[in-house]
């Protein structure tokens, strides 16, 4: 038995005990790959129904033989995400999950979970994602990480180099912890005054403002790009602060602004910046992806 590779029993139950011990591990591939805590699970339990299925004797390395397939599968939903997401009404955003309320997604290389990252990682082509999140995330070998999505260790060592210098190219310039917390604070000062002059001040040129919505009611259903335009929109939503009370919290590496009305989450934004300015303005209100601010 590989180490960490966890024990087998006879029958279904036995089946059941090794996917339970190695369950984590396959969430935490598929939330990285997917962006999606819903999704992730979704594609969790479709591994399960297929261990189930699967000539369990054969399979020598059953956590190994597990995390494939997940990633497998986290391929090919990504393959197929664009024509899913079609049917998304507006902008799509990964969903933040809270690492603290789940050891085993806090356990491994914390930086993959970071939201910055998981944005980041949006540009990059199902198998690059897949080599990095397996290498950044959880350290597997360059070999296993080739075996896993059926190339050569050469190649995974190419697609883990390229990802890693998109990932940075797009990390250039980035404020720290404390700078995005103060821009954060600065920009709901100015959107909650409607200070349109401010708000501008704020923004760089080329600002883009994001709302995940899902087709929700009063929310953008196209990105706006543009300092005066995005503040200008701003300053037109002043019903949206109408009754609500915001907290700040820390999540997935960032500071949000969580809206509540009437006790419930209504919405949670954040913003990155440039040295120019904040360039970022995104806005999470789908209800499915506020999960992790609910409480």
């Amino acid at each position: 038995m590989a180490i960490g590779e966890p024990e087998r029993g006879s029958g279904l139950d036995g089946a059941a005990a090794v996917f339970t011990a190695v369950r984590p591990r396959l969430f935490g591939i598929a939330y990285r790959m997917l962006g999606s805590a819903s999704e992730a699970e979704d594609l969790v339990q479709e591994v399960w129904l297929r261990w189930q299925a699967y000539d369990r004797e054969s399979v020598a390395e059953p956590g190994a033989f597990l995390a494939t397939i997940a990633t497998r599968l986290s391929i090919n939903a990504l393959q197929s995400a664009r024509a899913r997401r079609e049917t998304y009404v507006g902008p799509w955003l990964p969903e933040p999950v809270d690492a603290a309320a789940d050891p085993y997604l806090g356990a491994e290389r914390g930086e993959a979970l970071e939201y910055a990252t998981l944005l980041l990682m949006e540009r990059l082509s199902p198998n690059e994602r897949a080599a990095y999140v397996l290498r950044e995330a959880f350290d597997y070998a360059y070999d296993q990480i080739a075996e896993i999505i059926g190339t050569s260790a050469v190649a995974v060592r190419q697609l883990v180099s390229r990802a890693r210098r998109h990932i940075a190219d797009g990390r250039r310039s980035r404020p720290d912890r404390d700078g995005q917390r103060a821009l954060l604070e600065a920009f709901m000062a100015a959107a909650r005054s409607g200070d349109m002059a401010e708000l501008e001040r704020l923004f760089a040129a080329d600002v883009v403002n994001t709302s995940d919505g899902n087709g929700a009611a009063k929310v953008a259903r196209k990105h706006l790009v543009g300092a005066a335009r995005v503040a200008k929109f701003l300053v037109a939503i002043d019903w949206l602060w109408e009754d609500v009370e915001v907290h700040r919290t820390e999540l997935a590496g960032r500071t949000w602004a969580v809206l509540r009305r009437d006790g419930a989450v209504y919405a949670a934004l954040t913003v990155d910046a440039t040295d120019e300015g904040i360039d970022q303005v995104l806005w999470l209100v789908a209800p499915e992806k506020l999960g992790a601010f609910a409480d």
